[in-house]
C-alpha cells in the first residue's frame, strides 16, 4: 500500500469519489445539502467541515444538524427544525442542492429511477418516480452512481423521473429558472454537462482509471476534450477528516471497494 509523505495511507478510489462529491457543493453558500448515499453524505459533511462551513446538513428526518456527526450517528446538538413543508419551501425556491441516484442517466442527464422496460408493462419497478421531477426543476441536482456501467448510462431511459437539459428546454423558461446539473460523479470519474448541446463531458478520471474504461462503460458517446484531468487528489487534513471524524468504520469502502 502507497502512504502519503507524513505516512497516511493513500487516498482510495472511495476517498477520490468522497471527495468529488465534496466538491459539488463547493461555493454552494447558506443551502440545503440532501445527499442520497453512503458517499455523498460523506461528502457533504466533509465539504461543510473544510470549505463550504455555511451548509444546512440534516438528519435525514426534519432536524438541522448544528455539529458534524459521523455517519450514521445522531447529531449531537440540533440548530432548527426542518418540517416537510419547509423542506419543500426550499425545494421550490432553489435553496437545496440535492445528489440523487440514478438507475438510468441518458446524455442530456435525464434520469430514471422508475422502471426498466415500457412503463405500461415493466421488466422491472423500482422506486418510482418519487420527487426527482421537483428536485430536478426545482434546485441544483447533482448524480451519484457507485458502479459506472452502460446499463445506468443509456442513449435514451426507459422513463424520465428527473428532468434533463434536453427536456428543461422545451418546457421553456419556468422549468430552465432552477434547473440545473452541476456534476456527475461515479467510482470512474466526474463528469458535467459543459458543452455548446448539454450533454454530458467527462471532466476528470480518477487515478487509475482511463479514458478507454469509461467510454466502453458509457452506452452513449462522450464529449472527451483532448486531456483530462485527474479527480483531485484529497489532501491530508480531508483525509483525515473522512477516517477519523466523518466515517471512522469505512462505510464508503463498501460502497466503493477497493
Amino acid at each position: 500500500m502507497s502512504v502519503t509523505e507524513t505516512g497516511l495511507p493513500a487516498a482510495t478510489r472511495a476517498e477520490y469519489c468522497v471527495v468529488a462529491c465534496a466538491e459539488a457543493w463547493r461555493g454552494d453558500g447558506e443551502v440545503l445539502a440532501s445527499p442520497m448515499g453512503t458517499v455523498p453524505a460523506i461528502g457533504a459533511r466533509l465539504a461543510k467541515l473544510t470549505f463550504s462551513p455555511d451548509l444546512l446538513l440534516t438528519d435525514g428526518e426534519a432536524l438541522l444538524m448544528a455539529d458534524v456527526p459521523a455517519v450514521g450517528q445522531r447529531p449531537g446538538a440540533v440548530e432548527g427544525w426542518l418540517p416537510f413543508r419547509q423542506h419543500l419551501a426550499l425545494t421550490a425556491t432553489g435553496r437545496r442542492h440535492v445528489m440523487m441516484g440514478a438507475s438510468q442517466l441518458d446524455r442530456y442527464g435525464n434520469q430514471n429511477i422508475s422502471c426498466i422496460g415500457d412503463w405500461a408493462r415493466p421488466t422491472r419497478q423500482l422506486l418510482g418516480v418519487r420527487g426527482a421531477p421537483v428536485n430536478t426543476l426545482n434546485n441544483p441536482t447533482s448524480y451519484w452512481v457507485p458502479k459506472h456501467s452502460a446499463r445506468v448510462f443509456v442513449e435514451r431511459v426507459d422513463m424520465v423521473s428527473g428532468v434533463g437539459y434536453d427536456r428543461a428546454a422545451a418546457a421553456g423558461p419556468a422549468a430552465t429558472r432552477y434547473h440545473r446539473i452541476p456534476e456527475v460523479v461515479t467510482n470512474l470519474g466526474v463528469f458535467d454537462f459543459e458543452t455548446p448541446d448539454r450533454t454530458m463531458r467527462l471532466r476528470s478520471l480518477h487515478p487509475g482509471v482511463t479514458v478507454e474504461q469509461v467510454t466502453a462503460a458509457t452506452g452513449f458517446a462522450l464529449t472527451v476534450p483532448d486531456e483530462v484531468p485527474f479527480t483531485r487528489e484529497p489532501t491530508e487534513a480531508e483525509l483525515r477528516l473522512i477516517r477519523e471524524v466523518v466515517d471512522p468504520k469505512g462505510l464508503r469502502e463498501r460502497e466503493v471497494p477497493a
